[in-house]
């Protein structure tokens, strides 16, 4: 792992999570660090420069405060690149891989709205020239998208539920998601800048992302890193095709495993996609992650049900999904 000092390792991994939610956070992330806020400050924007962290800020949950879904494109490779270029172009796209298999470029895509979703996905079918496979989730078990970089991972006791519909958005609202989907500003008051930006106030400001927070709209608050600039290179999505009768009981069970960093059910799309539960696992070395792999198969009892495992190939986008 790339890390080059205590201070910064402790940015990373202590407050990717449970940020202070005051006006001057920082200067309390300094206060617990037992350094300075101007150096707090210096270090997180080295970090963001450096690519190691994309932002300071919200997480929103999928489908919470809008629309999304994962999809999935088999394209020839001669044109992959071509392809994934165009994708890229629709700013409702957020994270865009290459992955090894037949469909081989798979992306997010999150929107307002479940109609906007629709009609981008149909707008970025029609420009890529290749059929798509969309596949929203339908029941989360662990998307906390927290990473732990210490080796070890203390996890809740995952609960499975179906996702309610979105709660309406005023136009405030709405205002407020925009600005915070860029993340924090690196400053000594950022939510009064972010306040001023809205035409509201600071105090309403942190009380809405507060009630956000306890709604579940919000899943964590704080410090995003990039596995990929961290040393996390090995990227596997884990798929199999369960039961539907037991989708649940396995999702809480590997959701509670320190190497899955989520796990989730989503559409069959047959015949072309057999499979409804998804989990992904990050390391450093790709034999590392494969260890893993049937170290998990078989402690959960899935050596009998089909499977398929994505490893990442090229990383064409990754950023902050967009709702707003």
């Amino acid at each position: 792992m790339h890390v080059n000092s205590s201070l910064e390792f402790r940015l990373l991994n202590e407050f990717q999570r449970d940020f202070p939610l005051c006006p001057a956070p920082f200067a309390e992330l300094a206060v617990r660090l037992g350094v300075s806020e101007k150096l707090v400050l210096a270090e997180l924007e080295k970090l963001r420069r450096e690519g190691k962290i994309s932002r300071v800020g919200a997480v929103f949950a999928p489908k919470r405060i809008g629309a999304s879904t994962l999809a999935a494109m088999a394209v020839p490779p001669e044109q992959l690149a071509a392809v994934a270029a165009t994708v890229n172009r629709f700013p409702e796209v957020n994270h865009n891989y290459e992955r090894e298999h037949r469909y081989n470029l798979w992306f997010v895509v999150t929107a307002a709205s479940e109609g906007r979703l629709q009609a981008t996905l149909g707008a970025i079918e029609k420009a890529a020239g290749c059929p798509l496979l969309s596949l929203p989730l339908l029941e989360e078990f662990h998307i906390d998208l927290g990473f732990p970089l210490h080796g070890e991972s203390v996890k809740e006791k995952a609960v499975a539920r179906v996702l309610p519909p979105p709660s309406p958005i005023g136009d405030g609202e709405r205002r407020l998601i925009s600005v915070l989907q860029e993340g924090l500003p690196l400053f000594a008051r950022p939510f009064a800048l972010i306040a001023e930006r809205v035409g509201a106030s600071e105090s309403t400001v942190l009380t809405r992302i507060g009630k956000w927070i306890e709604e579940g709209a919000i899943k964590r608050f704080g410090v995003v890193v990039r596995h990929h600039e961290l040393g996390y290179t090995a990227n596997a999505m884990l798929v199999h095709d369960v039961p539907d009768e037991r989708v649940g009981e396995l999702g809480r069970s590997l959701a509670e495993e320190p190497a899955v960093t989520l796990c989730y059910r989503r559409p069959r799309q047959a015949p072309q996609w057999p499979y409804n539960l998804f989990c992904m696992i990050h390391g450093r070395e790709l034999a590392e992650v494969e260890g893993v792999i049937a170290e998990l198969r078989q402690r959960h009892g899935l050596k009998d049900c089909a499977h398929d495992v994505l490893f990442s190939l090229t990383r064409f986008k990754q950023k902050g999904a967009r709702y707003a």
